[in-house]
């Protein structure tokens, strides 16, 4: 009787070896930390690249990716999603509420909830397409005026909105620490403003910081070039 012979591992790829450190040092954050390695999302941002990049992280075993531009995914995933299983997709860059149709149908996930109209667009869409897509609002904690975001001062009122007049589900919240700042302490205010409204999920960190970002409290890391190199 002939034996099976079981197919061998994919091959390594720059993608797939950068992708096995990042989770070795998700799990080293994580005991610094004290906190279980399952409590940390590692999400894989894809956007830029192809399709073809993005299959050998798959076979790696990455299911959780993200994604800037609804256009952009809507090109390249939905083939992926049918030929793979398992695949979460979270959008994790600006929305405008003309896209919201496109997006509660296509991602698993929105971090970027920061304003009435989207709130709207989007509480619409999901009541229509039954859809729960998990939903973070996004802290503008440095201030910055040329990125979206609420600000903190306004937080508390926001989210409040979101679920009094929108019926909206925010299971938790994002932020992206100005460039020129130490990201610490836009963590721990992201991390308490979720503490003191009952939020449980914070989408914090990326490649330069997501091991700071996981001692202060993150669950979901969004990790681009540091898996796929550089843009």
């Amino acid at each position: 009787m002939p034996m099976t012979q079981t197919p061998p591992p994919p091959s390594a790829t720059p993608a797939t070896s950068a992708l096995a450190l990042v989770r070795v040092q998700i799990a080293r954050a994580c005991k610094d930390a004290g906190r279980d390695p399952s409590e940390v999302t590692l999400v894989a941002v894809s956007k830029t690249f192809e399709a073809g990049a993005i299959e050998p992280v798959i076979a790696a075993g990455q299911r959780v990716f993200g994604e800037n531009r609804v256009q952009e995914a809507k090109a390249k995933w939905p083939a992926l999603i049918e030929k793979h299983a398992g695949i979460q997709l979270h959008l994790i860059g600006p929305l405008q509420s003309n896209k919201a149709k496109e997006a509660v149908a296509l991602f698993d996930a929105i971090h970027s909830i920061d304003r009435d109209s989207l709130c709207e667009a989007l509480a619409k869409e999901i009541a229509a397409q039954k859809r729960d897509p998990l939903l973070f609002a996004q802290i503008n904690t440095g201030a910055e005026p040329q990125k979206a975001g609420v600000l903190p001062q306004d937080a508390d009122a926001f989210l409040k909105k979101c679920a009094e007049t929108y019926g909206l589900k925010i299971s938790g919240l994002m932020c992206i620490p100005p460039a020129d700042e130490a990201p610490g302490p836009h963590f721990g205010l992201t991390a308490k403003i979720a503490r003191r409204n009952g939020l449980k999920l914070l989408s914090m960190g990326m490649s330069a910081d997501f091991a700071d970002a996981i001692l202060l409290g993150a669950t979901h890391v969004r990790v681009g070039s540091a898996i796929f190199g550089g843009r």
